[in-house]
């Protein structure tokens, strides 16, 4: 009878069992789409830099690079090329986000095969995405050494084999020296990448899960009836409710900072003060939109059903274990409309790649515009909740 009564229950609250039905579904569909079945890229944004003091006669070494790296590219879809004046632009597109990755060809390429030497080839990634990062290493220098392959068979073909020697065999060979750095100075880890990312998803759960028992059980337990009784302004109590979940939230996302900087070597390239600034304005961000939720449940177990609901699918598509741009591209279409991602990637910036107030001035707006929006919501539908 006690199985039975509590069954009723269940189905008696219709978003509730919705929501218990959405849940695996939510999981399995994110399981089985966002993951790449693939190693391979596609459209890529890449900056190619060339540096070559030979460039713009059409015979110069790098000309010809560019050219077959062009047709390469025509029949594999790999990148999206935009053009860079030199290697310091290339870092600067990295880190405002808009491009993944960079190619430099320096300033010595066409003299140095000239002189039966190895042209120099940057490719530079973005640290902040170690995974994305390595991928494209190994795709772009197997790029270049196909490409390098193909220079040296008609180089050896054109060439008397006198002129082969010791001194220069390497270059005929082999006439690409490909070399990798970084962004920003230094080496990086999967680490890098997923503490900004797990301290934007440690706020958000703080506060999404804080929320339905400082407001749906208070309602259960009547002492929320004993606040809107009492000559207080409603506005006052979703304040203070906000700024304990503020308090709760800021507290946490400290502790995976120092954990991260003291345990695993995380290094804070950007400002300490702009990233608790970041922080403070991702938990600004969902407090108005867990109110929201919040106020629409009918108890506390549907609230952290619906909450949870929400939470997981926000988890993977935002980015924070897994980088977006290897996702489908419609999955990425869903995690361009989560504040979630944007929270994740303006950590990433300032803590990875040292970025400034201007280099997320995007992730910013669309954390603060949620924020407001959400908060005035949340006020008139918090005040008709409580007098249902």
């Amino acid at each position: 009878m006690i199985t039975w009564k509590d069954l009723m229950e269940l189905f008696r609250n219709r978003l509730g069992l919705i929501m218990l039905v959405l849940m695996p579904i939510f999981m399995m569909s994110m399981v089985g789409f966002i993951y790449p079945s693939e190693t391979s890229i596609s459209d890529i944004p890449i900056a190619l830099a060339n540096e070559d003091e030979g460039y713009g006669d059409g015979s110069s070494a790098s000309a010809t690079l560019i050219t077959l790296l062009e047709q390469i590219n025509t029949n594999t879809s790999m990148m999206v090329i935009t053009n860079a004046s030199n290697l310091y632009e290339v870092r600067n597109m990295i880190q405002s986000g808009d491009v993944e990755g960079g190619i430099v060809i320096t300033s010595n390429f066409t003299s140095s095969l000239m002189t039966g030497k190895q042209g120099t080839i940057i490719i530079v990634t973005d640290q902040s995405n170690p995974q994305m990062s390595t991928t494209l290493q190994i795709v772009l220098k197997e790029v270049f050494e196909q490409m390098g392959t193909m220079v040296a068979q008609q180089t050896v073909k054109k060439l008397n084999t006198t002129y082969v020697n010791e001194s220069n065999s390497l270059a005929v060979v082999k006439p690409y020296s490909i070399q990798t750095e970084g962004a920003v100075p230094g080496h990086s880890s999967y680490f890098d990448f997923i503490a900004p990312g797990i301290m934007a998803m440690t706020v958000m759960m703080s506060v999404m899960t804080g929320l339905p028992a400082a407001i749906s059980h208070e309602k259960e337990v009547g002492t929320l009836d004993g606040m809107m009784a009492a000559p207080v302004n409603r506005l006052a109590i979703i304040l203070g409710k906000t700024l304990a979940q503020t308090a709760r939230g800021l507290l946490q996302g400290t502790l995976i900072l120092m954990l991260a900087v003291a345990l695993f070597g995380v290094t804070i390239h950007g400002s300490i003060l702009l990233v608790f600034a970041l922080l403070l304005l991702g938990v600004f961000s969902f407090v108005g939109f867990g109110v929201v939720i919040t106020s629409f449940a009918k108890d506390q177990e549907t609230a952290m059903m619906i909450m949870m609901t929400l939470m997981f699918p926000m988890m993977f598509l935002s980015g924070v274990f897994f980088p977006i741009q290897q996702m489908p591209w419609y999955m990425q279409s869903i995690s361009k409309a989560l504040p979630l991602t944007y929270l994740a990637d303006a950590l990433r910036k300032v803590m990875v790649l040292g970025a400034g107030v201007p280099i997320i001035t995007v992730e910013l707006v669309v954390l603060i515009g949620f924020g407001v929006i959400m908060t005035t919501i949340a006020v008139p539908v918090f005040r008709r909740a409580m007098t249902r």
